[in-house]
């Protein structure tokens, strides 16, 4: 068995699943694997998320030890969003979900030269 956060969980996978429950959480570390962020950079680089849903994705993955938030204290306020140490061990395993995309889209679908990504990790 599993413990984690008061939560019990069979199976690591489980574990995982539970972690990362939907699209917005990968696409944030996905893009912060690039490097710190600001929240306004991170909300232009995924645009389809809205301030709201992003505020509160970026506090789940902060309660989960995944990023770090840090704020500086200026006015206007400066925040900046990292990867933690375990969120940083992610890389791998993004990249890899990254290659499989895109031979995936090669099988069963079109693939055009042009590259949405806007970080170094898709440029492989």
């Amino acid at each position: 068995m599993y413990y984690i956060n008061d939560k019990e969980y069979k199976c690591s996978v489980s574990v995982t699943l539970d972690v990362f429950n939907d699209r917005w959480k990968l696409a944030i570390i996905w893009h912060l694997l690039d490097g710190n962020k600001r929240f306004k950079e991170l909300h232009e680089i995924i645009s389809e998320i809205t301030q709201k849903t992003l505020t509160v994705k970026l506090k789940e993955l902060e309660g989960k030890n995944i990023i770090h938030r840090e704020v500086f204290p200026e006015v206007p306020p400066k925040v900046v969003y990292s990867l933690t140490h375990i969120g940083l061990q992610l890389k791998p395993v993004l990249s890899e979900m990254h290659k499989w995309g895109i031979e995936y889209v090669k099988e069963h679908g079109t693939l055009t030269n042009e590259n949405p990504c806007q970080t170094a990790l898709c440029i492989m």
